[in-house]
C-alpha cells in the first residue's frame, strides 16, 4: 500500500521501517522541524531513503488540523490508496480512558492497574474515532512513565501500529464505536501542576511522583528551594537507625534519609521511598546524599556508566595528549583544548553513545572532566533537562495582550525576594496606580549580587566560551527579543510612560539593533603582532591581547560589554521592562542644557527639530535641548510657531497610537517639574505656556515653554529631565558670544546647530564642547556611532567600535624567537 506517516521521534522512525520492512510504500512523512540544525529521526530515515519529507510546527492551528492530531508517541498514518479508510492513529492508553495528552503519566497517576495502547480510526473529536486495535499490559508496583513506555507502549506500538496496517491491507480492519462510560479527559500535564500534595494516603502520593517521572518531575518545597522527586517505590517500613529527619512542609510527618533513600509519610502512616532528588539548578543527587551533599551535588554511576566514564576518559586523553593523566579536576580548556577540539569531542562522544544530542555549549558549560561526565549520564538518563527558571510573574491584560512581568531581584540567574521581603510599588504614570510591587534590593542582596557578578567575570562560563558562540547567542537573543519586542514596548509604556509607538522603534527597537551590532563584533577584537627593534633586530616581536574589564548597566549598553563577557545592572525606579528582559567599569553618561543657536534654515524645520529636541519622550532623554539659544530676527516668530503646535500635542494614554506626549516617569519627577517651572517664573522668566500638572489621573504635565531667560537663572543652569522649552536670545551674528555662554556649563553631552551656511556650521561643531554635535537635526542616533560626552558628563563612549574598545584592557607579551630555537634544538 501507499502510505503517508506522520508522526515523530524514535517511535516514529522505528514504525516507518517496519512499515517499509512489509513492503509497503512510503509516500510522504510529515514531521518537526530541526531542532539545533538536527532533523527528527523518523526526518533523517526518510531523507535517506528519498522520500519527501515536510516538517511543521505545529499539528493544530487556530483550532483545527493543520496535519493531524497530535500526541508525543502517536504515528498516524494516512492510507492514501485506500481513501475510504482515511488515516490511524497511536494513543498510549486504553481508550476511551485518558483522552488527549499526557496519557501515560495519567494512567499511573491514577493507579490504574491495566495500561496499554490503541490504535483507532482518526476522526474530527479528539482520541474519540473507532478503535482498530488495542493491547494490555499490567502496570508494576514500582513502574514510572519510562519503565512503561520503555517496556511496552514503545516495542509493542511498534508492532501494534504495523499490524494494524497489515489488517487494513487484507480489508479486515475492524471499526469498534468507543463507549462513552468509562470515558475521561486530562491535559497536558506540566511542571507547574505537578506539585506533590502531601495531604492523602501514602500509594497517592508514590501513584503522583511516578506518574511524572520523568517529565515533568513531582515536587515540593524542601528547605525552602523547589525539590523534584524521582525513583518512588511503596515500603513497609524504611526507617533506619541511622537516618536524619527532613522537614516536608505539607506532610503528616517528616521525612526521613537513610542509606537507601528518602522516605516519605502518606495520611495513612504508611510510607513510601524516593530515589533521587533533582535541585532547582538541575543538579541530581542520591536522596541518601541529601545531608552530605554539600558542594558536591552528583550523581552516583551505575556499574555501565563508570564504564561509559572510562571509555570518555580515553576520548579525553586522546585530544588531551600533553596531559600525563585525565583526573576527575582536569579542565578541558586549561588543558589546551580549542574549538576544533570541542568538535572533535562532541563527534566522538556522539559515536561512543549511539547518537546521543551533544552540542558545543555543553563542553563549554562542563569544562572538567568530572563535570562532563556528570553532563553525560543525566543525558543518556533523560535528566538533563533543567527545569524552567522559576519566574513569579505579575500578569496583565493591556493592548490587547497578557503580559507578564517579574518583579524579584535577579541575582546570580535566579529571581528572587530581597532581604525581608522588602518591597516598593512601581506606579503607572498614566493612572497613579500601583503595578505591582517590586523587590526593594538591601544590603545583603547587593552583597550577594557584586558577588556572583565577581564570580562570573573570573570564572563563568561565558568569558571561557568560544567568541563566535558568544555572538551566535547574542543574535539568538536579539531575535527572541524582536520576537517579544510587542511585549516589551507594551512593558516600558505602562512602566515608565513612553509612548508605544517610541518605545516600540526606539526603546525597543534600538535594544535590537545594539544587541545585533555587537554580537557582529564578537569575534573580531584581535590583538596585533608588532616587530620591535632589540639587539637582535628582526628575531624579537611584541603581540597585544584584549581582555574584558568591568561592570555596566541598562539593556542597550548590555550588549557591548557581554560581547567581551560581562554581566548587566538594572536601573532602579523603572525596572518592569529589564526585569522582563532578563526569563566593570561604569560608563556614566550624564546630561547636558545643550545649545541650538542659527536662523538661516527653513523656519519650519527649526520648528519642528527644536521641539523634537525638547519634547521628544516628553523631555526624559539624555541629549534633550535643555536651552535653545534663538537669534534675535527668528525669535519671537519661532516662539509663536512653536507654541501653536505645543497646543496641538495630543496629551494621553502612550498605548494609544495617535498620543504624542505621556505622562512623566513617575511622581517625584512630576513634582520636580512643577518647582522647576516656579522657580523659572519666580526668578523673572517668562513663562509663554504650560507649566503645571495637567487636571487628570496620572503623573501628566503640560508642555512648557519659557523665553527671557537670563545665563544666572537656575533653570538655564539646571536641566529639567523634562517637556520644558527653555530659549534665550543672543544677538545677530554673536557668534563667539552665543558659544560662550553655550559652553558655560560643566556638562557637555550633546549640542546641535542649526544653518544653513556649512563653514558656519562647522566652525561652532568644532568649538561647542559637547561628545556629540547634530548639524540641522538632532536626535538622530545609531548603534555603530560613539556616543557620550565631555566635562562631567561622563567618561567613555557608548555605541560603536570605541565603545567596547573602552571596555578591554591591552596586555602585552615579548616574544623572542631566537629562545625558541634554542629550545627546539635542545628537544
Amino acid at each position: 500500500m501507499k502510505i503517508t506517516v506522520i508522526g515523530q521521534s524514535l517511535f516514529g522512525q522505528e514504525v516507518y521501517k517496519e512499515l517499509r520492512k512489509e513492503g509497503h510504500q512510503i509516500v510522504g512523512v510529515f514531521t518537526i522541524p530541526d531542532k539545533d540544525g538536527k532533523a527528527d529521526p523518523l526526518a533523517t530515515e526518510a531523507e535517506k531513503d528519498g522520500v519527501p519529507v515536510f516538517k511543521f510546527p505545529r499539528w493544530r492551528l487556530k483550532g483545527k488540523l493543520n496535519v493531524l492530531p497530535f500526541c508525543s508517541q502517536f504515528i498516524p498514518m494516512e492510507v492514501i490508496d485506500l481513501p475510504k479508510h482515511g488515516s490511524i492513529i497511536y494513543h498510549p492508553s486504553i481508550l476511551p480512558r485518558h483522552r488527549g495528552a499526557s496519557a501515560i503519566n495519567w494512567t499511573l497517576i491514577h493507579g490504574d492497574k491495566k495500561a496499554g495502547f490503541t490504535v483507532f480510526w482518526a476522526d474530527d473529536g479528539l482520541d474519540t474515532g473507532p478503535i482498530l486495535l488495542q493491547k494490555k499490559c499490567e502496570v508494576l508496583p514500582d513502574d514510572t512513565v519510562n519503565t512503561l513506555y520503555n517496556r511496552f507502549l514503545f516495542p509493542e506500538g511498534v508492532k501494534g501500529t504495523v499490524e494494524a496496517v497489515q489488517l487494513i491491507a487484507k480489508g479486515i480492519a475492524p471499526k469498534i464505536i468507543q463507549p462513552e462510560e468509562g470515558a475521561t479527559y486530562e491535559g497536558i500535564q506540566k511542571k507547574e501542576n505537578a506539585q506533590v500534595n502531601w495531604d492523602q494516603p501514602a500509594e497517592a502520593i508514590h501513584n503522583w511522583i511516578r506518574g511524572n517521572d520523568k517529565v515533568p518531575g513531582a515536587w515540593s518545597v524542601v528547605d525552602g528551594q523547589k525539590i523534584t522527586f524521582y525513583g518512588s517505590s511503596l515500603v513497609e517500613n524504611g526507617s533506619s537507625p541511622d537516618s536524619q529527619q527532613l522537614q516536608i512542609p505539607g506532610a503528616s510527618r517528616p521525612g526521613l534519609v537513610t542509606k537507601n533513600g528518602l522516605v516519605l509519610y502518606g495520611n495513612d502512616g504508611k510510607t513510601l521511598l524516593v530515589k533521587n532528588l533533582q535541585f532547582e539548578d538541575g543538579k541530581m543527587i542520591a536522596a541518601s546524599q541529601y545531608f552530605k551533599s554539600g558542594d558536591d551535588l552528583t550523581v552516583d554511576l551505575t556499574e555501565e556508566e563508570t564504564k561509559l566514564a572510562e571509555e570518555i576518559r580515553s576520548i579525553w586523553k586522546g585530544i588531551l595528549s600533553n596531559v600525563d593523566g585525565i583526573e576527575d579536576s582536569t579542565d578541558f580548556f586549561k588543558s589546551g583544548a580549542a574549538s576544533m577540539d570541542v568538535v572533535r569531542l562532541v563527534e566522538e562522544v556522539k559515536i561512543k553513545t549511539n547518537g546521543l544530542e551533544l552540542q558545543n555549549e555543553d563542553v563549554y558549560m562542563a569544562t572538567t572532566f568530572k563535570d562532563f561526565v556528570q553532563m553525560l549520564v543525566l543525558k543518556l538518563r533523560g535528566d538533563d533537562s533543567k527545569e524552567e527558571l522559576h519566574v513569579d510573574y505579575v500578569e496583565m491584560q493591556v493592548n490587547n495582550m497578557t503580559i507578564r512581568m517579574p518583579h524579584q531581584l535577579f541575582i546570580n540567574g535566579h529571581f528572587l525576594d530581597a532581604e525581608g521581603q522588602k518591597s516598593y510599588e512601581t506606579i503607572n504614570p498614566t493612572d497613579g496606580k500601583p503595578i505591582c510591587k517590586v523587590s526593594l534590593a538591601q544590603i545583603p542582596n547587593v552583597d550577594k549580587a557584586v558577588a556572583a557578578a565577581k564570580e562570573a567575570f573570573e570564572n563563568g562560563q561565558w568569558g571561557k566560551m568560544n567568541a563566535r558562540d558568544r555572538g551566535r547567542l547574542l543574535y539568538k537573543l536579539a531575535d527572541l527579543m524582536e520576537e517579544h519586542q510587542e511585549e516589551l514596548a507594551t512593558i516600558e509604556s505602562i512602566d515608565s510612560g513612553a509612548v508605544y509607538t517610541l518605545a516600540l522603534k526606539t526603546h525597543v527597537g534600538m535594544s535590537i539593533q545594539t544587541f545585533r551590532y555587537f554580537a557582529g563584533w564578537c569575534d573580531k577584537i584581535q590583538g596585533h603582532t608588532i616587530p620591535i627593534n632589540q639587539a637582535r633586530p628582526n628575531r624579537n616581536l611584541t603581540f597585544t591581547k584584549k581582555e574584558p574589564i568591568g561592570l555596566m548597566y541598562g539593556r542597550c549598553r548590555v550588549a557591548q560589554y557581554i560581547n567581551t563577557g560581562k554581566v548587566p545592572k538594572n536601573p532602579n525606579l523603572k525596572p518592569c521592562s529589564c526585569q522582563h528582559f532578563r526569563k566593570k567599569k561604569v560608563s556614566a553618561p550624564l546630561k547636558i542644557p545643550p545649545p541650538f543657536p542659527f536662523p538661516q534654515n527653513s523656519l519650519l524645520q527649526l520648528q519642528k527639530m527644536g521641539m523634537s529636541s525638547v519634547f521628544f519622550n516628553k523631555g526624559e532623554n539624555c541629549i534633550a535641548a535643555g536651552r535653545l539659544f534663538v537669534e534675535e530676527p527668528i525669535h519671537d516668530i519661532f516662539v509663536k510657531k512653536v507654541v501653536e503646535e505645543v497646543k496641538k500635542m495630543k496629551i494621553g494614554d502612550p498605548l494609544d497610537r495617535s498620543t504624542d506626549h505621556g505622562p512623566q516617569n513617575h511622581k517625584a519627577h512630576l513634582e520636580k517639574l512643577i518647582q522647576y517651572c516656579q522657580t523659572g517664573c519666580q526668578e523673572g522668566a517668562t513663562l509663554v505656556c504650560g507649566g503645571k500638572q495637567l487636571p487628570r489621573p496620572g503623573f501628566f504635565f503640560e508642555p512648557t515653554v519659557f523665553t527671557n531667560v537670563e545665563d544666572h537663572m537656575f533653570i538655564a543652569k539646571e536641566e529639567s529631565f523634562g517637556p520644558v522649552m527653555i530659549i534665550s536670545k543672543f544677538k545677530q551674528d554673536d557668534i563667539e558670544g552665543v558659544l560662550k555662554r553655550a559652553n558655560d556649563t560643566e556638562f557637555g553631552l550633546a549640542s546641535g546647530v542649526f544653518t544653513q551656511d556649512i563653514s558656519k556650521a562647522m566652525y561652532v561643531s568644532e568649538k561647542l564642547q559637547a561628545g556629540t554635535v547634530f548639524i540641522n537635526t538632532y536626535n538622530k542616533t545609531d548603534v555603530a556611532s560613539p556616543f557620550g560626552g565631555f566635562k562631567q558628563s561622563g567618561f567613555g563612549k557608548d555605541l560603536g567600535e570605541i565603545s567596547f574598545v573602552e571596555k578591554l584592557r591591552f596586555k602585552v607579551s615579548l616574544f623572542s624567537h631566537v629562545y625558541t630555537c634554542s629550545l627546539a634544538k635542545l628537544h
